[in-house]
């Protein structure tokens, strides 16, 4: 399940890039002839957007980039890295932008020219981030288990191309409505500082998203272990294989969404000989490669061959 959210990942970025570009530049030229500080907010949030879904497309590619000498596990926690780069970005260009442009209408508020465009391009808008918002919820239903809210499935995920897109479009429908409801106050009441509201609240909402992406993106990068049900089942593998005595300790790490090292302290059967304990160490690879494709690297300590080396140090130190 995991691997084909992640073959559809890319789909989800590049419909969500494709939406913000004419989003994008359909909130700028309202902004212009309108006038309206919330809709310019709207506009730099877009082109934000645009921005890191580039990045996040930038981040599966390079992830994708084979081992080599000076990174022998892989680039695919360059994916991780780009998606905290997109954070910083959503946090400083739109929401620091949006802040400043609603503070500085605050403070001096303009004159708001006809709606109507303002209504047609947030309309449009409106339909277009709701479609790639529900392109990301439903991948990120994919991956929800039954017994789990989905704020934990939510924290739970590994990819960053997901939930990050989530994310922003959630935070694009959000400031959709409030740029509205600015908009449309401002020119009913003919209070034109509400449109400034509007902005400052936009901004307010972006610092908030990107907050969140920033601190799964940090929990990523430093190195988070793979799902429980995983570790389970790997577990069971593991007991279930007539060489072993018991599983002493289990290790998994992220390289990526599904780049999963695993560590493995197993205590085999003590009369077991070298040569079998090795055949039921290449038995279990195979066995937990064949269940947890998510798996690529597979570490297995052997506590018999740790005993027999041991003892035979010592009886040689003996004699």
């Amino acid at each position: 399940m995991a691997e084909k959210s992640s073959e559809k990942s890319p789909i989800v970025v590049y419909g969500a890039r494709t939406a913000n570009v004419s989003i994008a530049v359909s909130k700028f030229v309202a902004a212009v002839f309108t006038g309206s500080s919330a809709m310019l907010s709207e506009g730099i949030h877009s082109a934000a957007d645009t921005g890191n879904q580039c990045l996040i497309l930038l981040g599966l590619n390079r992830s994708k980039k084979p081992a080599d000498e000076q990174h022998p596990f892989g680039h695919g926690q360059e994916l991780y890295f780009w998606s905290l780069i997109v954070a910083i970005v959503l946090f400083g260009l739109g929401g620091g932008l949006s802040i400043y442009e609603g503070i500085v209408h605050i403070q001096h508020p303009g004159t708001l020219e006809s709606p109507i465009w303002n209504y047609v391009v947030l309309g449009i808008a409106f339909v277009s981030e709701g479609t790639t918002w529900l392109l990301a919820l439903r991948e990120m239903l994919h991956q929800k288990k039954p017994d789990e809210s989905f704020w934990q499935t939510l924290h739970r995920s590994k990819d960053p191309s997901i939930y990050t897109v989530l994310g922003e479009d959630t935070a694009a429908l959000l400031g959709i409505l409030v740029a509205f409801l600015g908009v449309f106050l401002g020119s009913r009441l003919q209070m034109p500082v509400l449109d400034g509201v509007a902005s400052l609240i936009v901004g307010i909402i972006l610092v908030i998203i990107a907050a969140f992406l920033a601190y799964e993106s940090k929990g990523l990068i430093v190195g988070e272990s793979t799902d429980m049900d995983v570790v389970k089942q790997v577990r069971q593998i593991a007991q279930s294989d007539p060489a072993v005595d018991e599983v002493n300790g289990i290790l998994t790490m992220h390289f990526g969404p599904n780049d999963v090292l695993l560590n493995m302290d197993i205590g085999f059967r003590s009369n077991l000989p070298a040569a079998e304990v090795a055949t039921a160490v290449d038995r279990l690879e195979s066995n937990i490669r064949e269940e947890a494709p998510l798996i690529k690297r597979i570490f297995i300590e052997a506590e018999a061959l740790k005993q027999k080396s041991r003892k035979s140090a010592q009886d040689g130190s003996s004699t």
